[in-house]
């Protein structure tokens, strides 16, 4: 979502780190969600400015909360997108905000919702 903002930042994830600035939604990560997003920022195809991008992983660690989390017991179709989630049930929030659903395919007995940028964007304006 984080480039996909960047690349589009008048489209739904655009709007969520726009929430994200106002501290209207907290952001939680772990040193292997810094990680992925510095290098996801560095592909040479997004072209995004070395200096900008240092400044929103800043942004990322000066208003988020860091977690430590655990392996999960189960298995996501993407491994890459675990780390992820293993955050969110660390930090025990209600949702995952994610471009990515069908990515996590999650056992029912987790309480935690994968929700859309579009969907989170109408449940924080109160339309859902």
């Amino acid at each position: 979502m984080l480039v996909s903002e960047l690349l589009n930042p008048h489209g739904a994830p655009g709007q969520i780190v726009l929430l994200v600035a106002d501290g209207d939604i907290i952001v939680c990560y772990d040193a292997r969600i810094i990680d992925e997003y510095r290098l996801v920022l560095q592909y040479e195809k997004f072209q995004f400015d070395d200096a900008d991008a240092e400044n929103l992983i800043d942004e990322i660690k000066a208003s988020g909360i860091p977690v430590a989390a655990k392996p999960l017991r189960f298995a996501l179709p993407d491994p890459e997108d675990e780390k992820f989630l293993e955050v969110a049930i660390a930090a025990r929030v209600a949702g995952l905000v994610t471009g990515n659903i069908k990515h996590y395919k999650t056992p029912k007995h987790l309480s935690i919702k994968i929700i859309p940028p579009a969907e989170m964007i109408l449940h924080m304006a109160g339309r859902l």
